[in-house]
């Protein structure tokens, strides 16, 4: 295969249940293996908003806006994998009962999605924040700390959070999600080394990237250790409190570091990546080609006609 030069773009993705969302500028497609081998497609044109164009405050903006669609597409690829194996059980004889219209619009999508959103960033900030803040709070009433309080607190994010996806990884559905999030990753990886986009050439990519949404969420914990080891209280309550108002400030530095990442291939680039990379091990799977098809398929719909993006 001929090597070409390479380029960063800005098309991101998402993997969902038996299926890909990926994302550029100007397009959205959701791609869904279907149980009878196809691959259902459905695209929609978008205007993008213009607080993305605003350093510091589309980071907090974009996080939550993907939370959302996140959700959104997550559940619509899980009501047209069931809804299609319950026709083809149908077909067969299977299904005892008459199935259920249970397609929701997409304002229903839309509200729904935020709720969860709004639900899992609640469920994100107690789980990394506060208890690693309360448990280090009890540390410090057996034992003097001196001074690493901080450090600490910065040790038990990092621990709760692998071991949090490390058990989310022996989940066999969960695991067939991130195999479909190495395929993302792969195929975006062929596009941007400027390869055809084939299956056999996807398979030569590293499943690995360095615009991941775990790396975001790592680069988040290592920001927010950073940040609060200048927070001089001891407090657990007022610790707890500052940090939640801070959530949007790291949010968007973590958001811009990831970006200026994504864009460069410099030592600073490479040193914000490296830990995010090493976290993808546990959320990136290799993937089959079928699951490669997929993420080309839903890829190949938002490159633009003139190609970079």
């Amino acid at each position: 295969m001929k090597k070409k030069e390479e380029f960063q773009t800005s098309i991101g993705g998402q993997a969902l249940i038996e299926g890909i969302y990926m994302r550029s500028p100007s397009m959205t497609c959701l791609a869904v293996r279907k149980p009878d081998g196809e691959i259902f497609l459905e695209t929609d044109q978008i205007s993008p908003s213009k607080i993305s164009n605003i350093p510091f405050v589309r980071g907090a903006y974009s996080v939550i806006d993907s939370m959302i669609k996140g959700y959104r597409f997550i559940m619509k690829s899980a009501d047209i994998a069931i809804e299609e194996e319950l026709e083809i059980k149908e077909g067969e004889g299977e299904a005892e009962e008459p199935k259920k219209e249970s397609k929701m619009d997409d304002k229903t999508f839309t509200v729904i999605g935020a709720i969860s959103a709004v639900l899992g960033g609640l469920l994100a900030v107690v789980l990394f924040m506060i208890v690693p803040t309360f448990l280090t709070g009890l540390v410090g009433k057996l034992m003097p700390l001196n001074g690493w309080q901080a450090a600490v607190e910065g040790l038990l994010k990092i621990v709760i959070f692998v071991l949090y996806l490390f058990l989310v990884t022996r989940m066999k559905d969960i695991r067939r999600v991130f195999e479909y999030h190495g395929a993302e990753h792969k195929s975006i990886a062929c596009y941007e080394a400027r390869a055809e986009l084939t299956v056999e050439n996807v398979r030569e990519y590293p499943r690995f990237h360095p615009r991941c949404g775990t790396s975001y969420l790592f680069l988040v914990l290592i920001i927010s250790i950073a940040i609060f080891s200048f927070v001089p209280f001891t407090n657990t309550l007022l610790r707890a409190g500052i940090k939640l108002l801070m959530i949007p400030v790291i949010m968007s530095i973590a958001y811009e570091a990831l970006r200026y990442a994504g864009k460069h291939s410099n030592i600073i680039a490479k040193v914000l990546s490296y830990p995010g990379l090493l976290v993808q091990r546990l959320t990136a799977f290799e993937p089959d080609d079928d699951q490669i098809e997929v993420a080309l398929a839903a890829l190949k719909q938002v490159i633009p006609e003139d190609g970079e993006v």
